[in-house]
């Protein structure tokens, strides 16, 4: 299956705050806060939704195309993405800008404070999937330029190509009519808990409404897992217990990559949902959204420590 994940192409500015956000704020005095926070470290790396997404794919057999824009500093990430075999034909240089950058601070609790450059990710509109030169069977549409996010699912809609919605952190920027035109023409629908209220709220669909449209649904809920709503019923996936944590930035990006590759490959639903929970596993013991690395032959023996797939995962094993 040829998948095409579209999002944000960017660089992630990763901060560790040696204390409790919490206890810095004053909650009697929210409408005057300032705040500055005294970090230990900070690293730049390679991240933005859609080569995250796709990295994970990359590791497990899949060579998937990142579509999306960037700046005239991408030239080292794109050299990088195309040798962990990832297409990156359909990502377009804009002049004169940088690429989007990402700015997290992570205290002790692994809360998060973070802020979003746009740069080169403004022009997301500018490319295009009726310009594919190849055929897709899948899109994922994830956060991007809002006016990019909706522009990419009328066109799914209009050429008939199945596509994953995943909102995420763009719920609260995208226009509500636009969201539930994405929702109601997705083939499935990716958010995590918190996320998943605000998307009812702002659409109006309830959650029979909501399932109504998508083929399947999943919900990520942190450490109490995730839930997969699909054929009329619910599944709970567990958490695969991490050998240390060391940053969750990028944990449900990789979910989603398992969980796809799962997907394509027609495992079931609770085998899916397990893929998706081991590779975030994975992220969750790096720093970074991309500086973990696995063979297919690995992956699987982790999985079998924890799940019995009952032989299923050979496919994995054949197909990579």
């Amino acid at each position: 299956m040829t998948i095409v994940c579209t999002g944000s192409i960017a660089y992630d500015y990763l901060m560790t705050f040696p204390g409790k956000f919490r206890e810095q704020i004053l909650t009697d005095k929210l409408e005057n806060v300032s705040l500055s926070f005294l970090v230990d470290t900070m690293i730049k790396q390679r991240g933005g939704v859609a080569p995250n997404i796709a990295y994970t794919l990359a590791l497990l057999g899949e060579r998937p195309a990142v579509m999306g824009t960037v700046g005239e500093d991408f030239a080292d990430y794109r050299s990088w993405l195309e040798a962990q075999n990832i297409d990156t034909s359909l990502v377009k240089v804009i002049d004169g800008k940088f690429t989007a950058s990402f700015f997290c601070n992570t205290d002790l609790v692994n809360n998060q404070i973070s802020s979003f450059y746009t740069g080169a990710m403004a022009n997301a509109g500018e490319v295009s999937l009726r310009e594919l030169p190849f055929k897709a069977d899948m899109v994922v549409i994830s956060p991007n330029d809002p006016g990019a996010m909706y522009q990419y699912s009328l066109e799914c809609q209009e050429l008939g190509i199945p596509y994953l919605f995943d909102p995420s952190q763009q719920v609260v920027r995208n226009p509500h009519d636009e969201l539930r035109v994405g929702v109601e023409g997705a083939q499935s629908l990716f958010v995590n808990e918190y996320e998943y209220e605000l998307l009812q709220k702002h659409t109006g669909l309830s959650e029979q409404q909501i399932l109504e449209h998508v083929k399947f649904m999943v919900v990520t809920c942190a450490e109490k897992g995730a839930r997969i709503y699909a054929d009329g019923k619910q599944y709970h996936i567990p958490v695969v217990p991490p050998a240390c944590i060391a940053d969750p930035t990028g944990v449900g990006d990789a979910f989603r990559g398992g969980f796809l590759r799962g997907y394509d490959l027609g495992f079931d639903w609770n085998t899916c949902g397990r893929m998706g929970a081991l590779a975030a596993t994975y992220v969750l013991e790096q720093h970074g959204t991309q500086n973990h690395h696995y063979t297919p032959a690995e992956f699987v023996a982790r999985y079998r420590t924890h799940f019995d797939d009952q032989g299923v995962l050979d496919a994995l094993l054949a197909n990579s």
